[in-house]
């Protein structure tokens, strides 16, 4: 069974992608912030990363360049899901090592897709 974690400090967001995460068959752990995902990763090694960037405590572009320094996480996936949508965000996003950076609002149904196409 592959492992999701899902990091965002908006609620909703987190107990839709959970809901539908574990009806799709993945294990799923949630952190609410990048300090949370940070003490998650100390102990589980997720196969795919959902990161917020603004988040309190710490946001997701320090959370990718701790998992980015992990060799135990070298080959997990990061998919940057944030309300951030300037251009200089996503390329900021992509330059620190996400595999794909979608802006919120998202498609579920795009965001299944995307997981799946890069954990197969």
């Amino acid at each position: 069974m592959k492992k999701i974690l899902i990091v965002d400090d908006e609620p909703n967001i987190v107990m839709s992608l959970e809901y539908t995460f574990r009806k799709s068959g993945y294990e799923v752990f949630i952190a609410r912030d990048g300090k949370e995902a940070i003490d998650i990763l100390e102990v589980q090694t997720p196969d795919m990363i959902i990161l917020d960037v603004m988040m309190p405590n710490v946001d997701g572009y320090a959370t990718i360049e701790y998992v980015k320094k992990q060799p135990q996480l070298k080959h997990c996936k990061v998919i940057f899901l944030s309300a951030k949508n300037k251009e200089s965000d996503i390329e900021k996003g992509l330059q620190l090592g996400a595999n794909a950076y979608m802006t919120k609002p998202f498609s579920i149904k795009k965001l299944i897709e995307q997981v799946q196409e890069l954990l197969q």
